[in-house]
């Protein structure tokens, strides 16, 4: 990965916690080129990480000029932008230049249909933790991109958690799944401070109950052979007051909430590839 030029167009949260996880594993700086939209910003992302970085409100050739020669470019703008993005950048792209987007609701063929007839283009799913590099990313490549281009993406995108592979009709069960998945975790913790506090604890203490709980089971569900439902038969001793928990939740549907839940959030990314369509 070290040989290869990176830039990073509109680097946010998302893009920006790639481009520190791609440093962190041992990316040079200097292969690693990033856009911001304001002068302020830029100057914050310089002074942090030591890589060049073009600021739009100063330049307006800032992502034309950052994606010169790169090897992978990442688009990490609002869905709303990206394809306006796309269409500013195809110009200066080198004709074997692999682009990512990290945008919800962007589909494949708008993508390509943007860029320059052939550019490898690939679609990828992040979410949250990527930012503290325990992530799960998909990757979706389009018609242009060969296997060693993927892999090049793969490597990129492992700096910050785990990468799997998946059709792009799939890209909507890991929107469902992992890409809004964060939120259901921090939605039970919610819910488990709330329930200690019907119980009679303290806000603060319930809230420290939940929180540690809810860290440290994910810490347990970390290793690779880490089986969620094999983990919870192990702490559901027969008759025990878990199995009452559990058998409770059976009783009240949690999981078909949970995938309805899931269910929705997969549309609403059918809805976002229609309204971003390009068309």
């Amino acid at each position: 990965m070290s040989e290869l030029t990176l830039a990073f167009l509109g680097t946010g949260s998302m893009n920006g916690a790639i481009l520190r996880g791609v440093l962190a594993g041992g990316t040079e700086k200097g292969a690693v080129r990033a856009t911001t939209r304001s002068a302020s910003s830029g100057e914050e992302l310089r002074d942090e990480t030591g890589v060049t970085v073009f600021a739009g409100e100063e330049d307006a050739e800032a992502n034309r000029t950052a994606v010169k020669g790169a090897d992978v470019v990442l688009l990490g703008v609002k869905p709303y932008a990206v394809l306006d993005l796309a269409r500013e950048i195809a110009p200066a792209l080198d004709p074997g230049t692999v682009v990512v987007s990290v945008a919800a609701g962007v589909t494949l063929d708008a993508l390509q249909k943007a860029l320059p007839q052939g550019q490898p283009v690939v679609r990828s799913m992040p979410n949250t933790p990527s930012s503290v590099g325990r992530g799960v990313l998909s990757v979706t490549p389009g018609e242009h991109v060969s296997r060693e281009q993927l892999d090049a993406v793969k490597d990129v995108l492992a700096a910050v958690g785990t990468v799997v592979e998946v059709p792009e009709n799939l890209i909507r069960a890991v929107t469902g799944v992992s890409g809004s998945g964060p939120a259901y975790v921090f939605y039970l913790a919610e819910a488990m401070q709330h329930a200690g506090e019907q119980l009679g604890l303290d806000p603060e203490t319930a809230r420290v109950l939940a929180k540690e709980t809810v860290s440290g089971a994910g810490v347990l569900l970390a290793p690779d052979h880490a089986d969620p439902a094999a983990l919870r038969k192990a702490v559901t001793s027969p008759g025990g007051t878990t199995e009452q928990a559990i058998t409770t939740f059976d009783e009240k549907g949690l999981r078909e909430i949970i995938a309805a839940g899931a269910e929705a959030s997969a549309t609403k990314g059918d809805h976002m590839e229609k309204e971003y369509g390009g068309e």
